[in-house]
């Protein structure tokens, strides 16, 4: 993708990354977290604001720091720098609300054409899974570097 990132701070074995949103509310730290969630190789991919308190991460927050772009760019880097390392592994990702998974949804629309070459994706409607595909609604995706 040809927009600008955030530069990743990554933690061991490259399955947590911070980096720091820039804009109008000034700069907020920013967490993705992939965990291991089955023997398959699915990773949860957490996102969200850092929440100082707990040092976990903060995914009901809306920043509104004018700056979505940058943010979805730096997260999509972030998962290509994790499949490099982790080649075989599946990503799941969801919203934790509706509108979260559907703003998730329009940015994996948006940059298809681009992320399609280097990335199967799917998305889920009811329990199935289906090759993604613009203007569908749905309620999870996975995502995993194409074979060849």
């Amino acid at each position: 993708m040809n927009i600008d990132q955030y530069q990743l701070k990554s933690g061991l074995e490259l399955l947590s990354y911070e980096f720091i949103s820039e804009g109008s509310k000034g700069l907020i730290t920013k967490c993705i977290q992939f965990t291991l969630v089955n023997r398959q190789g699915v990773y949860n991919l957490a996102f969200g604001d850092k929440d100082f308190a707990t040092g976990g991460i903060d995914d009901k927050v809306v920043s509104n720091n004018g700056d979505s772009e940058k943010v979805l760019a730096t997260v999509v880097g972030a998962v290509f720098a994790f499949l490099d390392q982790h080649p075989g592994a599946w990503i799941f990702a969801a919203g934790s609300t509706f509108s979260r998974t559907r703003l998730y949804q329009m940015g994996i629309a948006k940059y298809y054409n681009e992320i399609s070459h280097e990335l199967e994706i799917y998305g889920q409607i009811k329990d199935t899974w289906h090759p993604f595909e613009k203007h569908k609604e749905y309620q999870a995706f996975v995502a995993r570097l194409k074979t060849s």
